[in-house]
């Protein structure tokens, strides 16, 4: 499936609008799937369901026409920072209401948390993500396709091109910084 997204991505960037309507159909249960898991990890959220989430990402990949699209792993990597953007304006646009809306609350993963508290303001998050993007990149991008692309270790080690333990350290590093970083 890789290779054939690959050459889906290929075609169309090519201007054969064929191959977009196949890419769509390839991907879409695929970051449906990584939506509603997102989602569902973080609680209800009325304002924002999957089927928009996806809809919304996949507007704004299809539409950006400076993207020279490379293969699988770019496609889903920039699919994983789209997410978090919208998420991280979504936090914003809560936090912003005008009784005060409070600012929206995502846990790490279902079986590990940082800390003690299952939950973290999303936008701390962020402002610490890009801390660490300046000083450790690529393992602010293993966080980013975890925690906002929803990838398992596997998955991005695949889009990173790096071995599965390097995903493993990199991701237990991370958790652990973020972690200092969130409890100041």
């Amino acid at each position: 499936m890789a290779g054939e997204i690959t050459q889906l991505l290929e075609r169309w960037g090519a201007g054969e609008r064929a191959a977009l309507d196949e890419l769509t159909a390839l991907v879409y249960s695929d970051l449906r799937r990584l939506a509603a898991n997102y989602l569902y990890r973080q609680g209800p959220f009325p304002s924002l369901q999957p089927t928009l989430l996806v809809h919304e990402v996949w507007l704004r990949l299809v539409t950006n026409g400076t993207t020279k699209w490379e293969d699988r792993a770019q496609f889903f990597g920039l699919a994983a920072t789209t997410m978090r953007n919208m998420l991280l304006d979504h936090a914003r646009a809560r936090q912003a209401e005008k009784r005060g809306g409070g600012a929206l609350r995502v846990s790490m993963s279902v079986a590990e948390r940082i800390g003690r508290s299952p939950d973290i303001n999303l936008l701390a998050l962020n402002e610490a993500l890009e801390r660490m993007a300046v000083i450790m990149p690529q393992h602010a991008r293993v966080v980013e396709l975890r925690f906002f692309g929803g990838l398992t270790i596997e998955e991005t080690a695949v889009v990173l091109g790096v071995a599965h333990a390097t995903v493993e350290r990199q991701w237990t590093f991370a958790k652990t910084w973020l972690h200092r970083e969130l409890s100041r």
